[in-house]
Order: structure tokens, then sequence, then C-alpha cells
């Protein structure tokens, strides 16, 4: 008998074009695989977000382009089965339509997401938010790689608040894609990506407020952790095999949940998207 933990492949050995292509089961509802992650038989939450939001573009319009995405994780996903995208079309507006998709496996929903589309329109681009001075690129040496898989190049840095604030810790971020032989030049593909990457920065900011973060791989032991919750803000259009740095900052504990939002930006400053996401934290208690 075959060993079912083995059935989905290891995401080292996953292309990311595998994990977009979504196969049609009927109207509106779409399987999509699984990979294994290095940290055990958890998915990925970026992972499903990204292909929830893949099954809600299949059923708009071309001209529509996600703004928003709003999610629940309910529960934790297994790597031993697929998961079944069912898309329901709220409403389809002029300017704006909304599907909600309900990402399932055998038992029951693990993901809910409400997806916003809106035609380009031709109005005032104003940017606020910019790239922190003295901020370190992706190509210095001294950062801490927390790169996984052959999917994400992650780089860890540490900024210093400022005016009394609390240190900012943000991750260079982008999708390994060589020769671009997976999202080439398809707006949508980068897109979906950005999704992907969105959930692979804010976990270390939530933990930074707790008396025990040490800001090192020793965390990982301390803290039971989850997200609770996922927001992305789509505000222009990115490139997801460059570049982006995510600039996550904590808004504190209280609970045994944490709620971090980033501002993501590219390298050249161009702000390209906003996340925030709510999560569990709590703290293992030492045996005695």
């Amino acid at each position: 008998m075959s060993d079912s933990s083995n059935a989905a492949p290891k995401i080292k050995d996953v292309d990311f074009g595998d994990l977009l292509y979504l196969e049609p089961h009927g109207p509106d509802t779409y399987v999509g695989i699984v990979a294994r992650y290095p940290w055990g038989n958890r998915l990925f939450g970026g992972q499903v977000v990204a292909q929830a939001l893949a099954a809600a573009m299949a059923t708009v319009e071309p001209d529509r382009r996600p703004h928003s995405l709003h999610s629940y994780f309910i529960r934790p996903g297994s790597t031993t089965e697929p998961i079944r995208f069912e898309v329901e079309r709220l409403r389809d507006g002029r300017s704006f339509c909304t599907r909600q998709v309900v990402a399932r496996q055998s038992g029951g929903a693990i993901l809910n997401v409400s997806v916003s589309f809106q035609v380009d329109e031709d109005e005032a681009d104003a940017q606020i938010a910019r790239l922190p001075e003295g901020l370190a690129l992706p190509d210095d040496p001294t950062l801490e790689n927390y790169s996984w898989g052959n999917l994400i190049d992650r780089r860890a840095v540490d900024l210093p608040g400022q005016d009394g604030e609390p240190w900012r810790l943000g991750y260079w971020l982008r999708i390994l894609d060589e020769d671009g032989a997976v999202l080439g030049d398809d707006p949508v593909k980068h897109t979906l990506a950005m999704a992907f990457l969105s959930d692979a920065a804010p976990s270390r900011a939530a933990r930074s407020p707790h008396p025990d973060f040490a800001n090192d791989t020793s965390d990982r032991f301390k803290f039971q952790g989850a997200s609770l919750d996922h927001s992305v803000w789509f505000h222009r259009p990115c490139r997801a095999d460059q570049w982006h740095w995510f600039d996550t900052r904590s808004h504190g504990l209280s609970g045994g949940r944490g709620l971090v939002t980033g501002d993501v930006l590219n390298l050249d400053g161009t702000h390209v998207a906003t996340i925030a996401q709510e999560v569990l934290l709590r703290r293992i208690r030492d045996r005695g």
C-alpha cells in the first residue's frame, strides 16, 4: 500500500505553472494540485489564495482586473489530496464585479475568498508610500537568506523605527522564474504570483512584539502560529519575478492574535500592492 503522505510532490520539485493550472470540473468549479512544504504536511496559505484567485479570474472578462481580495483560512489544508475551488458569481456590474470562492478538501472548507474586479479607469494616480531611506538592497551579501523551495527568493531586512516606533521587519521577495519560462509577460500570472508571495511576509512581523521574540530561527520552536485571515489590495501592475520590498509592520498582540499590514514596492519605488493579515500566535509552554 502506498504512503498517502507522499502523494504530493515536494515544493522544490514543483513548477509554479503547475500550481497555477486549474482543471475545470463542471460549471465554475476547478481543481488544483497541492505540494509539500519544508515545514511538514500543512499547505502554504499563499498557494491556496493564489489558486482561489485564479479560479475567480477564470469566470470574469479579461478587461476586469482584481483590485482586492479578502480571505479567511478556515482549517489547515492537507497535502494528501487536491483542492476543489467552487466559484459563486455574486455580481457583474458595468465597472465592478465580485466573486466568492470556497476551497474545499474532504474534511470541509479550508479557505473562503471574496475578490472584487474593476475595469481600468483613466483617473488620477497618486502614491504616498516610499522606499525607506538606507534600505539595504536585495543583492546585499549581509542580508539573511530565508528562501525555501525553488519558487521563492527571500531576503530579510530589519529597519529601526522612526520617532520611537518599533523596528520594521520586512523582506525582499520575488518568484524564481528562470528566463521567464512560466510567468513571461502575462499580467494575470504576475498578479497570481504576487498573491502567492503576499503570504510569505507577515509572520515574522506578527511575532515581533512578543516578549519572547528573538528574531532568529529559534522562534519557530517557541510559537504556534497560523494565518487567520489575509487581504491584498492590488494598486498597480507588477512583475513578480523581480524584487519587491514587503514593508511589514506589527500593530500589536491581543488574545493570541497579531495584526500585520505591509506596503509592497518594486525596486524603482512603485507601490504595487498593500497587504494585511491577522495571525494566530500562541507561546508554546516549556514542559517541566
